[in-house]
């Protein structure tokens, strides 16, 4: 269990820092995800074919694989979105309301009964939000952009909960990748009419960012994840999860000098945030001694 939660939480870390890159890659939103989504099928691609670890799959579990990808492509351009409409803190706290749709999501998806401590603290999260969204409604298109991607992230751990089960991490981040990236090739056109981009090209700046993106905050990032979630549950997941606001709004901060850009409202949401992950850690934590 603590290699799990290890392994998230360097996940979560790294999830961080792709906010700050969504800030230095100047490329409209859908087009940063379609070019993250190609280097990072192209890089896994390759390593797996060194690694002889390719695994050909029938065309029914690529179709459901493939569905989970287009739910995380949808997330990031959310995500990104968020980012530019708003700023990296404000997306990332957002994702934040992660944690409430999964409390609602996974007793559906899984046929059990809500949990409701979970859904207490979910809604703890999203009280933190609608403070951040009241005192700073200039960020208005960010945040409806922001809660549209944590809605991607809550179903997106709960939907590989189950494949897990029956693919490798690796097999599955390639094949749901993928699919992403074939649904935003077709999505493009229509997104691009009604968020028009600057240039279409990315820059040599743009392209050493994307690599960086690519490699370390997904390829890496994902294997940690999917490995993570073979023993925590996708809830516990989802919340810890919210600690990458934390991680990335000190990167922000460091950066950017965010912090100019915040009233202290701001801070307030935020502390119900990690309100929230505090209490659920420790009710796991609790949960696991008594189970020894």
């Amino acid at each position: 269990m603590k290699k799990a939660f290890f392994q998230l939480h360097m996940a979560v870390f790294l999830a961080g820092f792709t906010a700050i890159l969504g800030l230095l890659i100047k490329l409209n939103e859908v087009l940063l995800v379609w070019y993250r989504l190609l280097l990072t099928v192209f890089i896994l691609s390759i390593l797996m074919w060194i690694r002889k670890e390719w695994q050909k799959l029938a065309f029914k579990d690529i179709l459901r694989i493939s569905g989970v990808g287009m739910v995380i492509a949808i997330h990031w351009v959310s995500f990104y979105g968020s980012i530019k409409y708003a700023n990296a803190s404000v997306a990332l706290v957002c994702l934040s309301a992660s944690g409430f749709f999964t409390a609602l999501l996974e007793p559906l998806f899984f046929r059990k009964r809500i949990v409701w401590q979970e859904l207490a603290l979910g809604i703890l999260a999203i009280a933190g939000i609608y403070i951040i969204f009241d005192f700073h409604p200039q960020y208005k298109t960010g945040i409806i952009f922001g809660v549209l991607s944590a809605f991607g992230s809550a179903v997106f751990p709960i939907l590989n909960k189950e494949l897990l089960k029956q693919f490798t991490p690796k097999i599955l981040t390639v094949y749901e990748l993928s699919g992403g990236l074939v649904l935003l090739s077709c999505l493009i056109p229509f997104y691009l009419a009604w968020f028009p981009a600057e240039y279409y090209v990315p820059t040599i700046s743009d392209w050493a960012w994307l690599v960086v993106l690519a490699f370390f905050c997904t390829v890496i990032s994902f294997d940690l994840q999917l490995n993570a979630l073979k023993k925590i549950s996708a809830f516990t997941a989802n919340l810890t999860y919210n600690l990458e606001p934390v991680y990335g709004i000190i990167l922000a901060f460091v950066f950017f000098d965010e912090s100019k850009q915040l009233h202290g409202q701001f801070y307030l949401g935020l502390t119900l945030i990690v309100l929230a992950i505090v209490l659920q850690m420790l009710r796991v934590l609790h949960q696991a001694r008594r189970y020894k």
